[in-house]
């Protein structure tokens, strides 16, 4: 726990120094893409790219971008080291020769690894009756964390709430008069290999990580907007292997979660049902695809090409009602397991619950009606928000992490260890039920 706390301070150390040279990479390690933007920082950052809502708003520029097919990923988690090196060796280098710079520092996002929510709250007496950081630093480290298991690692750790005296919703009690401070905290943890095998392909490719975040709490970053971020929104990554979820909440993400499906399934069904390979059904799925059969459906025919040598077997072609048909229940298997996350994080007890769909797979015709059949809330289809230098290629609903990776790598939330934690009050203690204090307070 305690070397977690510090490699985590350790890569935002290095974030720092690698804003200050002004050049960061982005990774977006994916199941069917990886992504990888080149961050130019212009110095604009007064307070010398400080975290917290008092930090120097950091000004950049996209000026490098490159995409490349994923290899050696499943589910979000890395597969086969080797493939997945050279993928995003590919990417990083075709970035680089874009901006025409040489990027040392990545920082990274994926998706998978089973991560889990925790609502953890503390409180400490302010001895001086002033707020000062040491006391944001004891109030934090006051947390009952619970046991979350062997071979698990915290991913992100925030305080999405400050209360001093009766007054809650601060999001920063520094330099405020009180006699005590109380604080939630939410915590996501992933499974360990994922963190690990991560940085160890990052290190192979010669670069050093700067820092890791989970695709799902990115993807809310760029693609919610301000409102929905303040009054409660969900937003759900539809991805190549997995689907992430997260809520926001006062700005904060207050959950997080994911789903081991996502569109190479909805892909792989195609392809054993129409017995088509993989690339075909992909392109069929692209270009002809959806979720919702009209009348007309019976009529619009496709041609299947397939190179088996067969004449007949490649000759062949189906209607497009016979495409939803088969692409539909997968959908709907996807949207009913998120439907039992929210359900289980409690998301309808929030003021607002607008429900986001983003990521490449939420590019299906006539996704954002089923969802709000299945989900029952106003449902949106969001694309990613407009960042400086970004090319028009890289600005569909697909790139939302990577996007949410330059906000977030421009202006991370706080977390934990951006507070001097002393060491002997380093918290271990017992378990309190996730999101229960997010019904109590808000």
């Amino acid at each position: 726990m305690i070397e977690l706390y510090e490699s985590q301070r350790a890569m935002r150390n290095m974030r720092k120094a690698a804003m200050q040279r002004g050049v960061v990479a982005i990774l977006d390690v994916g199941t069917s893409k990886i992504a990888c933007l080149v961050l130019r920082f212009d110095g604009s950052d007064p307070e010398g790219g400080d975290v917290g809502p008092l930090a120097g708003q950091a000004g950049f520029r996209v000026i490098g971008a490159a995409t490349t097919r994923s290899r050696g990923v499943r589910y979000g988690e890395i597969d086969a080291m080797g493939e997945t090196e050279r993928a995003i060796r590919t990417a990083v280098q075709a970035a680089q020769k874009m901006a025409q710079v040489r990027v040392d520092h990545v920082i990274a996002c994926f998706s998978g690894a089973e991560p889990r929510s925790y609502g953890l709250a503390g409180e400490v007496d302010i001895p001086g009756a002033v707020v000062t950081e040491q006391d944001v630093s004891r109030v934090l480290s006051a947390c009952d964390v619970p046991d979350y298991g062997a071979g698990r690692e915290v991913l992100h750790a925030q305080p999405v709430n400050f209360a001093l005296d009766h007054r809650s919703g601060l999001s920063d009690p520094r330099g405020q008069m009180g006699a005590r401070l109380a604080t939630d905290m939410h915590m996501v943890t992933v499974g360990a290999a994922a963190i690990q095998n991560l940085a160890h392909c990052v290190r192979r490719c010669d670069l050093e990580l700067a820092g890791i975040a989970s695709s799902a709490y990115v993807a809310g970053v760029s693609a919610l907007v301000e409102d929905e971020q303040e009054l409660g929104a969900a937003c759900i990554d539809l991805g190549g292997g997995s689907t992430g979820i997260s809520i926001f909440m006062k700005k904060h993400m207050i959950y997080a979660d994911a789903v081991r499906m996502g569109g190479e399934h909805v892909t792989n069904d195609i392809s054993l049902g129409l017995q088509v390979p993989i690339s075909t059904a992909e392109r069929i799925k692209t270009f002809f695809g959806g979720v919702v059969a009209t009348g007309m459906d019976d009529r619009d025919i496709i041609d299947l090409e397939s190179d088996t040598g067969d004449w007949e077997h490649d000759r062949r072609s189906v209607s497009r009602a016979e495409l939803i048909g088969i692409m539909r229940p997968r959908v709907e298997e996807i949207l009913e397991e998120v439907r039992a996350r929210l359900d289980a994080a409690g998301f309808e007890h929030l003021p607002s619950q607008q429900i986001v769909l983003t990521g490449g797979g939420s590019q299906i015709p006539g996704l954002d009606g089923l969802a709000s059949k299945i989900l029952g809330q106003q449902v949106r289809l969001g694309r990613p928000l407009r960042v400086h230098g970004l090319p028009q290629s890289a600005t569909g609903p697909g790139f939302a992490a990577a996007v949410g990776m330059c906000l977030f790598a421009a202006h991370p939330q706080d977390e934990w260890w951006d507070f001097e934690i002393p060491v002997d009050r380093y918290p271990a203690r017992s378990l309190r039920r996730a999101v229960k204090w997010f019904k109590d307070n808000w």
